[in-house]
C-alpha cells in the first residue's frame, strides 16, 4: 500500500494555496529554485544528495481520501481547496544538478516549474529531504577525503531518528563510505551492511576468552574482535591465540587511538598476525580521521559526527520564487530584496568552468539562454521530471560514481579541512 507524502509539509503552503485559488492567481506559471546563500563556515564545497529520495516522494505526493478528510476535519483549508487537493498531480517540469554533484553558494541545485499551486506545495518536501541528505553527504565527503584509501563505515543509527538513520546511510554511501551498520538501508537502497559485536557481548560471558571463542565459532576467523573491554594487550594476545594469524581484524573503541594503534600493530606483527587489520571507532569526525592518517589504521567506523552533519545538520537550502507569468502570459523575473536574504530573479542555468589542467575554476550561473560551450564549461543541470513524469533513471550507484568524479575535478585546496574560502567562486551573469 502506497503511503502518501502530501502531509509532510507546512501548514502555510496550503494557506497560500487557498488564497491563490481565491484570488485567481494559482494557475500562473511560476519558477521556483533551490539554492544556498552560503556554505557552513570552513566548508570548501557541498554535496547534493537526496534527489533520488525526493523523486520517490514526489511520486507519492497525493492527497487521498484520508489526507483530505483530515484537512477538512481540522479546518486547515476551505472546501474548495480540499476539492482541488483531491485532484492534485504535479504536471510541471523539474531540472537540477545531478545527485552526487558538488555545489556552492548560489548554485541552482533544483528548479521546479509549473503553476504556482502545483509548485508551492512542494517547498517543504524538497527542502526537508535535500537539506538533510546534502548535509550528511557533505560531511561524509570530507571524511572519505581525509581517509584516503582506507574505508569508512557508517554506524550512526543509534544517534538519530530511525528514518533519518536510513537516509543518512544512503547519503554517506553516495559520498564514498564503504558500507553501513543499518540493515534497512541495505534492504531499501542496496548499501552494503556490516557489523560484528559490542562490549555487551564480551560482558555477557564469564571471560573475554569465552566471548572471543564464541564469536569465532559463529563467524569464523575473518571476524572483527573488539579488544578494549578490559586490557587491550591481553585481549590482542588471546584473540590471536584463538583465531590464529589469519584473524580478520581487531577494533579499538576508546583511549588514545593513535598510540594504541601503533602498539597493537607492533603486537600483532610480533605474534605473526601481519595481515590482521586494525579498525577504529569512538566519536570520529573528519579531523580525527585526518589525525590518524599516519597511524597504522586500516578503517574507520563513524557515527554521531556523520549523522549530525559534523556540526552542520542542514545545508541551509532555500526554495524561492524567481519568475512568474504576467497577465500577457510572459514569464517575468521576480526577486526578494530583503537585507541579507535577497535573491536573483529569473530562470537560471549553470555550468562549471574548467581550466587547462582539468580542474574547476568557477561556478557560472546565468539567466536566460546559456552561451554555447567552447569545451571549457561543463553543464550542470539535468532533466529530472517532464510534464509530471519522472525521466531521470539514475540510481544511488550512479550518484556515488558521479560524486567521486565531481570531487576529483575540484582544485586541490577543496580537500583542506582548515578554515578557508569556498573552493571556487560563483559568477552570476544576469
Amino acid at each position: 500500500m502506497t503511503t502518501s507524502t502530501a502531509l509532510l509539509t507546512d501548514h502555510y503552503e496550503l494557506t497560500m494555496l487557498q488564497a491563490a485559488l481565491r484570488s485567481g492567481t494559482a494557475h500562473r506559471r511560476c519558477v521556483f529554485e533551490t539554492f544556498t546563500r552560503q556554505l557552513p563556515e570552513g566548508r570548501r564545497y557541498a554535496v547534493l544528495a537526496g534527489t533520488g529520495r525526493l523523486l520517490e516522494a514526489l511520486a507519492d505526493f497525493r492527497f487521498g481520501e484520508a489526507e483530505v478528510e483530515d484537512l477538512r476535519a481540522r479546518r486547515v483549508v476551505d472546501e474548495a481547496t480540499c476539492r482541488w487537493l483531491a485532484d492534485y498531480r504535479f504536471t510541471g517540469d523539474i531540472r537540477g544538478y545531478a545527485e552526487g554533484e558538488c555545489f556552492f553558494p548560489g548554485s541552482p541545485v533544483l528548479r521546479v516549474e509549473g503553476s504556482f499551486a502545483e509548485a508551492v506545495v512542494l517547498e517543504t518536501l524538497v527542502l526537508s529531504i535535500l537539506n538533510h541528505d546534502s548535509a550528511i553527504a557533505s560531511a561524509a565527503s570530507r571524511m572519505t577525503s581525509a581517509a584516503g584509501e582506507r574505508p569508512c563505515i557508517e554506524m550512526g543509527s543509534r544517534r538519530t531518528h530511525e528514518q533519518a538513520a536510513v537516509a543518512a546511510a544512503r547519503a554517506a554511501y553516495l559520498a564514498g563510505f564503504a558500507g553501513t551498520s543499518n540493515l534497512e538501508a541495505g534492504r531499501r537502497y542496496g548499501v552494503p551492511t556490516t557489523g560484528t559485536s559490542a562490549h555487551a557481548f564480551t560482558l555477557l560471558h564469564d571471560t573475554e576468552r569465552e566471548a572471543f571463542a564464541a564469536q569465532l565459532a559463529a563467524l569464523g576467523p575473518s571476524t572483527t574482535l573488539l579488544v578494549d573491554t578490559y586490557e587491550v594487550a591481553e585481549a590482542v594476545r588471546v584473540a590471536v591465540e584463538l583465531a590464529g594469524p589469519d584473524l580478520g581484524a581487531v577494533r579499538l573503541d576508546s583511549g588514545d587511538l593513535i598510540v594504541q594503534a601503533h602498539e597493537v600493530r607492533a603486537q600483532l606483527d610480533s605474534l605473526g598476525a601481519t595481515r590482521t587489520r586494525i579498525l577504529v571507532t569512538s566519536d570520529l569526525d573528519e579531523h580525527a580521521i585526518a589525525a590518524l592518517a599516519a597511524a597504522p589504521v586500516d578503517g574507520y567506523g563513524v557515527g554521531t559526527a556523520l549523522v549530525t552533519g559534523s556540526g552542520h545538520p542542514t545545508s541551509s537550502l532555500v526554495y524561492k520564487l524567481v519568475a512568474r507569468e504576467d497577465a500577457d502570459g510572459v514569464l517575468q523575473p521576480v526577486a526578494k530584496l530583503s537585507k541579507d536574504k535577497g535573491s536573483i530573479g529569473g530562470r537560471k542555468w549553470a555550468v562549471r568552468r574548467i581550466g587547462p589542467d582539468g580542474r574547476a575554476t568557477a561556478e557560472v550561473v546565468g539567466v536566460g539562454t546559456p552561451p554555447g560551450s567552447e569545451g571549457t564549461e561543463r553543464p550542470l543541470m539535468v532533466e529530472l521530471v517532464r510534464d509530471g513524469e519522472i525521466v531521470d533513471r539514475s540510481d544511488l550507484h550512479d550518484a556515488r560514481s558521479r560524486h567521486e568524479r565531481a570531487r576529483d575535478e575540484l582544485p586541490r585546496q577543496a580537500r583542506q579541512l582548515q578554515r578557508g574560502e569556498v573552493a571556487i567562486p560563483t559568477i552570476h551573469l544576469v
